[in-house]
């Protein structure tokens, strides 16, 4: 049995003090949107508990679905460098980035630099290198193959959407077809919800219907997102049946907020090629912010 846990959306803070330069770009809306809503229901200590029942799960992989700073400036981007070998190494611990962070042009290449050894392939180069095509990647642990991919882009001021084009399509197919016939469970993580309606326009991944035919063309058994900050549960056709796409609430939401509070799920995989056995296990903050429980189990998916 393999125990995959994921989060996503740690929006790690606090929100370090910017200079005028740093405000003078899309960021300014953001520092608004922080300052008169955010900050009130993100807590650092809810990152905290949460990371902490993780850890007491003893995952054999944590995969983190994007969003890991708020503004992406210099300092938040060293300090997820910082905080990311606290959730286990590199080996352990895969990383797909969000829109917050590629917030501003040239962010996305200092986040992808930063966090490289967490989202680097198997059979990637071992140093980051500027090419922007370190994605999709593919990591095989016992018999799961994580195939992440990116729907980073900067983005203008009240926009918050993705994108996921031809080329990156064309090679997740290539993907998840080789991790078929290896016989391999296969996981796809990405930031934006590949479904219709998911989000609002101004937050959409353009790319879903490419990404639904990328899903059926190839074949997967389970998809993590996240940007939404919502516990739900979607589902994409191929040919062997339907795929599980699965979000999770923010790993730093607090209670009280019109969003659910943090969480984090544990998939147990067990089986063979199909017959697939998928229990999740959702687990989240309680009302007090004191604890985080058991909240829902469900069994996503078994192959005949």
């Amino acid at each position: 049995m393999f125990r995959l846990a994921h989060i996503s959306d740690v929006h790690l803070g606090p929100l370090p003090a910017l200079s005028l330069v740093e405000l003078a770009s899309k960021r300014i809306t953001g520092f608004v949107n922080w300052h008169s809503n955010r900050r009130r229901h993100m807590f650092a200590n809810a990152l905290d508990l949460l990371m902490g029942a993780v850890e007491r799960n003893d995952p054999d992989h944590l995969a983190i679905t994007g969003d890991l700073v708020n503004l992406a400036t210099r300092i938040e981007i060293d300090s997820v460098a910082c905080w990311l070998p606290r959730t286990g190494t590199p080996e352990n611990v895969s990383v797909v980035p969000g829109n917050h962070d590629a917030y501003v042009p040239g962010a996305y290449e200092r986040s992808t630099k930063a966090w490289y050894p967490y989202m680097r392939g198997d059979n990637a180069p071992a140093e980051w290198t500027s090419d922007r095509r370190i994605f999709p990647y593919l990591r095989v642990r016992d018999n799961v193959a994580l195939i992440g991919c990116s729907t980073a882009v900067a983005t203008p001021p009240f926009a918050a959407s993705g994108y996921f084009g031809p080329r990156q399509a064309r090679d997740t197919v290539n993907l998840l077809r080789a991790a078929g016939e290896a016989g391999l469970f296969r996981v796809v993580m990405i930031h934006h919800p590949p479904i219709h309606g998911a989000t609002s326009l101004h937050k959409r991944m353009i790319g879903i219907t490419r990404f639904a035919a990328t899903i059926f063309a190839g074949g997967a058994e389970l998809v993590l997102h996240g940007h939404t900050h919502l516990n739900t549960v979607h589902w994409l056709r191929s040919p062997a049946g339907p795929v599980p796409v699965v979000g999770i609430a923010s790993a730093s939401q607090g209670p009280g907020g019109h969003k659910p509070p943090a969480a984090f799920n544990i998939f147990e995989i067990s089986g063979a090629p199909g017959r697939w056995n998928v229990m999740r296990e959702r687990y989240a903050l309680d009302a007090q912010c004191a604890d985080v429980v058991l909240a829902e189990t469900t069994r996503f998916y078994a192959g005949e």
